[in-house]
């Protein structure tokens, strides 16, 4: 054992040196693509990887921002209508230009890929028509304003016009044609994925020639694995190690403050919840229902110690929708102050002063340090008086079970996309299948006020007008009525070799394009 030891610590010395000028960049991450049709899944691990082989008309920057990709420009020519200027030097990497029929094809295939358990169909279902108007322009018509249409359709790749552009052929590689930084090398279900640089990519070229994804789901293995110098760059570094990371001159850091938010769901939508029972474990009509009970809940939770000790000051406590400064946020949703009496006389003035049993569910291996933030919870709320216990589940179970509503108090996780008006419609709105709002609302709060809010904030081209009613949505849901109990902002982090360097990313996103040998 000591001379395994010996050997791993003295590979991880000298792969430095050696790697310096590797052309082939190799990357841990937590989990490989479940396809590589790019409109299969509307995953951000899946949509991470695509961004290597496609591109979509607008991309998000580092911190999601709009720039340029297929489309160089854009405007907007009245409330249903937009023009972009397609880049006439976009080509996919078998030589074909990206034609206006592309941008078409592909608006109608995102949203109706057979199987598909997260359709991209929220972003493509306002487009009603897409018009060619010159050699390299085209014209996107919506069926009402819609003004983050470019930010939703920046999550959505152009595919080339094809016949049998089956989800089997883009997984076999044969329909896995794009205009990215990267073509297609290799791909098996649970193995790398591996990229060589596309030579028809009108953009700049990426540092690297070719690059390998390996998929190593335990995060101590990907730490393992990159101080063996199996790796030159690894995501998702676990606290204690990212420190350890930062002090070794071996090593190099980057980090980014998330745009996701987790936060905890409340089954406020039915009478009976199943996992809340009387103390004595009698069945109870559901205190989740009402707003002091919520709201009593919220302020049991000491936000600034779960950062501090849980999660090792790699998260920023939140009060707000969307991280300081996102569009739609507000100065005065502070996180809420920590205070047990408080929350106490709450739950009397409800008519619960014994408190209530109740159950905190989430997953064990999704978020940083998820199971431990779950028994925080837990003990928090015991403090204040309610019998609070924990079940955790690995990530596919959880996710079934959570679209089930099977939970009563959910930890859960989103990233609005690139406004809070995106967690207002997904998460606060109603649930409504017609207008496609609510589809995550898993406690199925509801609230036709804040609803009428929210609808009018996302037909509302004015920015300034539309940051007022999200401002003004996101207080009466958080403020009033906490729909939901926003906990931390997660801080992303990723470790290198010395001699790569990383740009950080809002959005979580491990991109080899964002990859650079140091200077």
């Amino acid at each position: 054992m000591k001379r395994l030891f010996a050997a791993a610590v003295a590979a991880a010395i000298a792969f430095p040196a050696a790697a310096q000028d590797r052309a082939e960049l190799r990357i841990g991450v937590e989990a490989g693509p479940t396809s590589l049709d790019p409109h299969y899944a509307s995953l951000i691990t899946n949509i991470a990887f695509a961004r290597h082989v496609f591109q979509p008309l607008a991309e998000q920057d580092h911190r999601q921002a709009l720039r340029p990709a297929i489309a160089r420009s854009w405007r907007v020519v009245d409330d249903t209508t937009w023009e972009l200027e397609l880049d006439p030097d976009a080509r996919f990497s078998d030589g074909r230009p990206v034609t206006a029929e592309d941008v078409a094809f592909t608006i109608q295939r995102a949203g109706d890929v057979p199987n598909s358990p997260s359709s991209f169909r929220y972003a493509t279902r306002p487009v009603a028509a897409v018009e060619s108007v010159g050699p390299h322009r085209i014209r996107l018509r919506t069926n009402g304003p819609f003004p983050l249409l470019l930010n939703q359709l920046a999550l959505v790749m152009i595919v080339p016009k094809q016949e049998n552009a089956t989800t089997a052929a883009f997984n076999a590689g044969t329909a896995t044609i794009g205009s990215g930084p990267y073509r297609l090398v290799s791909w098996q279900p649970g193995q790398p994925v591996r990229y060589a640089r596309n030579d028809a990519f009108a953009g700049t070229p990426p540092a690297f020639a070719t690059v390998e994804f390996r998929p190593i789901a335990n995060a101590g293995a990907r730490v393992a694995a990159l101080q063996a110098g199996d790796v030159d760059l690894i995501e998702i570094v676990p606290p204690e190690q990212f420190a350890r990371f930062k002090a070794d001159q071996r090593f190099a850091t980057a980090e980014s403050p998330s745009n996701r938010l987790i936060f905890l769901t409340l089954d406020s939508g039915r009478e009976d919840s199943p996992h809340v029972r009387a103390p004595e474990g009698a069945p109870l009509r559901n205190p989740l229902r009402d707003a002091r009970v919520r709201r009593a809940l919220s302020i049991a939770i000491n936000r600034e110690a779960l950062v501090a000790r849980t999660l090792q000051g790699q998260a920023v406590a939140a009060g707000d929708l969307g991280p300081a400064g996102y569009f739609g946020t507000s100065p005065d949703l502070t996180p809420p102050a920590f205070d047990l009496d408080g929350a106490r006389r709450l739950l009397t003035e409800a008519g619960f002063p014994r408190g209530f049993a109740v159950q905190v569910n989430g997953p064990n291996d999704r978020y940083v340090n998820d199971e431990q933030v779950v028994q925080a919870i837990a003990q928090f709320w015991t403090r204040a008086g309610l019998q609070a216990t924990v079940e955790v589940k690995p990530r596919g179970v959880w996710l079934t079970e959570a679209a089930q509503l099977r939970y009563s108090v959910n930890l859960a996780g989103f990233s609005p996309n690139p406004e809070v008006l995106g967690m207002l419609e997904t998460q606060v709105h109603s649930w409504d299948t017609t207008l496609g709002l609510g589809t995550a609302n898993r406690g199925r709060f509801g609230n036709p006020e804040i609803d009428a809010l929210i609808q009018r904030a996302r037909t509302t081209m004015d920015n300034a007008a539309r940051e007022r009613l999200t401002q003004e949505a996101t207080r009466r849901a958080i403020r009033d009525e906490t729909a939901l109990i926003p906990l931390y902002f997660q801080v992303n982090t990723w470790a290198m070799r010395r001699g790569v360097t990383y740009e950080a990313r809002t959005d979580e996103m491990t991109l080899a394009a964002s990859a650079r040998r140091a200077p």
